[in-house]
């Protein structure tokens, strides 16, 4: 399907178009780094046709009951789980994801969605005192108008549907740009939504591109309100230049997540659980732990079990569906080589994995192995700096206390686990890490949560009340009836 969308990949005020230059990003198929297709990418004049598109919509969607936009985005969430199988087909061949890590982001999608309309009902403002004889004040929710959404390639369609489902609940229109290495399930989702749902002229708009396109949309003067995931300096970026305009800014950036394996942890649920988390996606996602701490008495068992644990795991070709997939790209996979490289330059050992996969599932694409380093000190860059593919270091603590001391000794503050059975723990480690979120004994987050980053890992959330209520602002009104 978006094969044929290839000479008209921008959807601008419920149309598809073909882009206004000659520029085209080649996609290509990470398990064989063959090109799958190219997608020709936005200019900043079709940037400027999708931006003035929404803003035209935009008063006239704000206006619609509410319940008539939450009934939209279940017409959405229908759509996306009648079409599990192709849109996992497509994002398995552009990404590399595992067929069931695929379908569960698929699916996850439509949850998101479903879970966004039911803000429909429940966009509450305030009513205070007045000040003066007989006057009541009215604190209403009101949509900032146009918003620029902008994509990771780690989960494409997920954050697609994160970003505009409480954008477009609240009375907001979008435009959207999608990962320059993974626009293809976007696409085809959006065909989908076109041609399956009563989505109105304006209200979504999609210009893939790279960089460039997602300068020209936080520089554009339509927008009022940016939303991104993806890398720091990125984020950083889109800051600064949202800044000449005052436009409102939510980025969900990068992660180092710390797991924290105490002395009394229940040692198969914690290697299960890390080695899970650092896997998914082949380690490519912001939340995964990035470090283990564990306490000296039960370090060399929990190390055994874990390297055990991550040399077992399955690497194989993604439409085969074995534990994990390659890495996106040749510079993901050079990324995470380096900092195996770099680690053990600087004393650690490689006690499985390496940056070498013997038998790969082929000649090409960037595979890559789980990795576990031992002999890790906290001073070593593997420590605080985003590795972002599957490698783990282990580093033993003394102590709680020392822990946490280390697991705030960095400059993301995203995701962050503890594994203990007491209880004085658990509530001592969860108060005192400086981290948006907290999983103990545990992982996975959900749709009624907030999932936020502190420190550089962003600035304004997304999920839960807190999520959906980030695309309004307050507007008071003051009524005097003495």
């Amino acid at each position: 399907m978006w094969s044929a969308l290839r000479e008209t990949p921008l959807y601008v005020d419920g149309e598809w178009h073909s882009a206004g230059g000659d520029t085209s990003i080649p996609v290509l198929d990470p398990t064989t780094a063959e090109e799958l297709t190219t997608v020709p990418a936005a200019t900043e004049d079709d940037v400027r046709a999708a931006t003035e598109a929404a803003r035209e919509a935009q008063a006239d969607w704000a206006a619609r009951p509410a319940k008539e936009r939450g009934d939209l985005l279940r017409a959405i969430a229908d759509v996306i789980e009648d079409n599990v199988d192709p849109l996992s087909d497509t994002l398995v061949a552009e990404q590399g994801k595992t067929r069931s890590v695929a379908e569960y982001e698929i699916a996850a999608a439509a949850d998101i969605a479903r879970y966004m309309a039911e803000w429909d009902r429940r966009i509450e403002g305030d009513v205070v005192p007045g000040s003066t004889r007989r006057q009541s004040i009215n604190l209403l929710r009101k949509p900032y108008g146009v918003v620029a959404g902008i994509i990771p390639w780690n989960f494409p369609i997920s954050v697609f549907v994160r970003k505009f489902a409480p954008a477009l609940v609240t009375g907001n229109t979008a435009v959207v740009k999608p990962s320059e290495l993974t626009p293809l399930t976007t696409l085809e989702l959006m065909d989908l939504l076109h041609r399956e749902s009563d989505l109105p002229a304006g209200v979504l708009n999609l210009v893939p591109g790279g960089g460039d396109v997602g300068a020209s949309l936080v520089d554009d003067p339509e927008v009022d309100f940016v939303t991104m995931t993806g890398n720091v300096a990125t984020g950083k970026a889109i800051m600064r230049n949202a800044a000449d305009d005052l436009t409102r800014v939510s980025l969900e950036l990068g992660g180092k997540a710390p797991a924290i394996v105490c002395a009394d942890a229940d040692l198969d649920q914690a290697v299960e659980t890390i080695v899970g988390s650092r896997t998914i996606n082949a380690g490519q996602v912001c939340t995964c732990v990035e470090r283990v701490y564990v306490h000296e008495d039960v370090r060399d068992e929990f190390e055994r079990r874990f390297v055990a644990a991550m040399a077992d795991v399955e690497v194989g070709d993604p439409r085969d569906d074995p534990d994990m997939g390659p890495q996106v790209s040749a510079g993901e996979l050079e990324k995470t080589n380096d900092a195996i490289r770099r680690a053990v330059e600087q004393g650690a050992t490689v006690a499985t994995g390496g940056v070498t996969l013997e038998n790969a599932p082929s000649d090409a694409g960037y595979w890559t192995q789980p990795t576990v380093l031992t002999d890790v000190t906290q001073t070593m860059d593997v420590v605080h700096e985003e590795v972002f593919g599957p490698v783990a270091p282990v580093v033993e603590v003394d102590s709680v206390e020392q822990a946490v001391e280390y697991a705030n000794d960095s400059e993301y503050g995203l995701s962050s686990y503890v594994f203990t059975e007491r209880y004085r723990d658990a509530m001592r480690v969860a108060e005192d890490l400086e981290f948006g979120e907290t999983f103990v004994n545990g992982s996975g987050g959900a749709q009624q949560g907030h999932h936020i980053g502190w420190k550089e890992s962003g600035v304004g959330g997304e999920d839960g009340k807190y999520g959906a209520m980030k695309y309004t602002q307050i507007k008071s009104v003051y009524h005097n009836f003495d």
